[in-house]
């Protein structure tokens, strides 16, 4: 049972690092010497060394992009806090119910940003010099973690 809970425990902090790393680094987009995230765009050199940032666009889209990531890396956050809540205080033989509602949230969260950034973004799907950064693709692996961690947390229930 203790190493049924440390996995547990070490998915959901797989997914809070990509939730975190996918929502702050800036590589949700890169292409002709520029990098885009959520939050800043910024001009590369040759080299790779950054030379100047500029803050985002003020579009709705963007900021609905930026609320539901902050809004599953918060859901995410809880719900780790409340597991070990629930771990402590709830009756043997219970479901986290809770915690998985939460965790499931998170990952509905972050579906629904990395969803809106891609169609928002279709006219770059047909110009090759642009590609999407390696931010973007975690925020979409954390996708598929962040709710399997929620169902286990729905079917898992408290042993002594």
């Amino acid at each position: 049972m203790l190493l049924l809970l440390l996995g547990i425990i070490v998915l959901h902090v797989a997914v809070l690092v990509l939730l975190f790393v996918s929502t702050i680094v800036s590589q949700w987009l890169m292409g002709n010497g520029h990098t885009t995230d959520l939050w800043q765009n910024c001009s590369t050199s040759s080299s790779g060394n950054i030379q100047h940032c500029f803050s985002s666009s003020a579009n709705e889209w963007l900021q609905s992009v930026q609320a539901t990531m902050i809004l599953s890396v918060i859901f995410s956050v809880l719900s780790l806090f409340l597991f070990f809540c629930q771990l402590f205080t709830l009756t043997k033989g219970g479901r986290f119910y809770i915690t998985g509602i939460f965790q499931i949230l998170a990952g509905l969260c972050v579906m629904s940003a990395a969803a809106i950034y891609t169609v928002r973004h279709t006219e770059w799907h047909l110009n090759l010099d642009y590609s999407y950064g390696f931010a973007y693709i975690l925020a979409w692996v954390a996708f598929p973690l962040a709710l399997l961690s929620g169902v286990v947390y729905v079917i898992l229930r408290k042993r002594e």
